[in-house]
């Protein structure tokens, strides 16, 4: 088995590799691997690494990346680094080649400063927010290499007959619209006043990487910005989370999440109105089947008719200096 550190050359083993074993969870493509790892500026490069075998076929692979300066200040410390993914051909485990490939990333995380290390969750550009669809060996694979479990998230998931319309909600005192490109920096101002944090890098990163506006649904009261849904389709500049594994449907995919409402107007039921918004216009567009996307709040959701699709465990290690 031979260890080459992972450059872009490697773009088509990793697609069939991941689709050979996981084509039927989560269908890969390559503009996912481009976008969330290649130009990724989080990406770390030295920790990412494949094993080749002696027919020079790609047969595990493992990609990290590491917080930098920039991220400070929104609230993400310099210490943190993540595992994207990690993943090792069904008939070559029991070799080492996790342990191994698990072993070098660390290793240059370590040297990148990093003190705290999650699997996946790695911002806007992770492919999962956690192990997912977890059983107890991959687990117990973990655990053993000293990662600690937190907790569960979900994808949840309904889908809409053909015909179907979900009524945009009437709200006294407040309205709805979707955003153009010219609410930018009222939409910024509202992010940093109210989610100063991951939230706000994600929203800046959107506009960075082509966004127009159409992904937001904003709540305005007296003309002021008081909360936001994020939802996406297929017609979105970036794939966003919540349809990475759209082509695991038969039908259209939108995407809700996240959101979140100024605490001031918390009490209003705008949290609700606000995903019946976002419902609302994704179905205009065309979209039969809708995500939400890594949230514990399964029964709050479950109101609007959906149901648990995937499970996520969130993990975390520290590593000592």
């Amino acid at each position: 088995m031979r260890m080459e550190q992972l450059t872009e050359k490697h773009l088509n083993g990793i697609l069939s590799l991941w689709n050979r074993e996981w084509s039927e969870l989560f269908p890969l493509r390559s503009r996912l691997i481009e976008q969330n790892v290649y130009h990724d500026p989080n990406w770390l490069r030295e920790g990412s690494w494949v094993a080749m075998d002696e027919l020079d076929r790609l047969v595990g692979f493992v990609t990290a990346k590491g917080s930098r300066d920039e991220l400070e200040p929104f609230g993400i410390p310099r210490d943190l680094g993540w595992i994207q993914a990690l993943l090792v051909a069904k008939q070559e485990r029991g070799k080492g080649i996790g342990s191994e490939l698990l072993r070098r990333a660390e290793d240059a995380l370590r040297r990148h400063g990093a003190r705290r290390i999650r699997l996946g969750n790695d911002l806007q550009s992770r492919l999962f927010p956690g192990l997912p669809e977890p059983d107890a060996d991959a687990k117990q694979w973990f655990e053993k290499r000293g990662f600690s479990y937190q907790e569960e998230v979900y994808d949840l998931v309904n889908h809409y007959a053909e015909g179907v319309t979900v009524e945009l909600p009437q709200l006294h005192g407040a309205s709805l619209s979707v955003a153009v490109s010219s609410d930018r920096e009222r939409l910024e101002a509202f992010m940093s006043r109210c989610f100063p944090g991951t939230w706000d890098y994600q929203h800046r990163e959107y506009w960075k990487r082509g966004g127009t506006g159409r992904e937001y649904v904003m709540l305005e009261r007296d003309e002021q910005v008081i909360g936001f849904c994020r939802m996406n389709d297929g017609q979105s500049p970036l794939l966003a989370q919540n349809i990475y594994w759209e082509q695991a449907f038969d039908a259209p995919l939108g995407g809700i999440g996240p959101l979140g409402i100024d605490e001031e107007y918390r009490g209003y039921r705008y949290g609700i109105s606000i995903v019946q918004a976002a419902i609302h216009y994704l179905l205009e567009r065309g979209n039969r089947s809708i995500v939400i996307d890594t949230t514990p709040f399964v029964d709050f959701y479950g109101k609007l008719g959906y149901g648990t699709w995937r499970t996520y465990a969130k993990y975390e290690k520290t590593i000592p200096e």
